[in-house]
């Protein structure tokens, strides 16, 4: 099985972020990871943790889906918040 890795994304404006990392279900007796946990949030300041407004769980496949269609609209992969999270 691949190496999945957590990565954000942010917005051409800056404002939003989404945050793209493995899911792991533990309620199964041999947790695996096969989904992807989407956080989504709002950026006020560069400088402030961002305020995460939800979340949700996605396949892997949606996940990527999702990612493909956020690159092509502009969003860029980031690591300035890698600190908050």
């Amino acid at each position: 099985m691949e190496k999945l890795e957590k990565f954000t994304l942010i917005n051409e404006d800056r404002s939003r972020i989404k945050v793209f990392e493995p899911f792991e279900d533990v309620s199964k007796p041999s947790p695996s990871i096969d989904a992807m946990m989407v956080s989504y949030g709002c950026v006020y300041k560069r400088s402030s943790k961002p305020v995460m407004k939800g979340s949700r769980v996605e396949t892997i496949e949606a996940a990527r889906k999702e990612y493909a269609e956020l690159l092509k609209e502009g969003w860029k992969k980031t690591s300035i918040f890698n600190s908050y999270f």
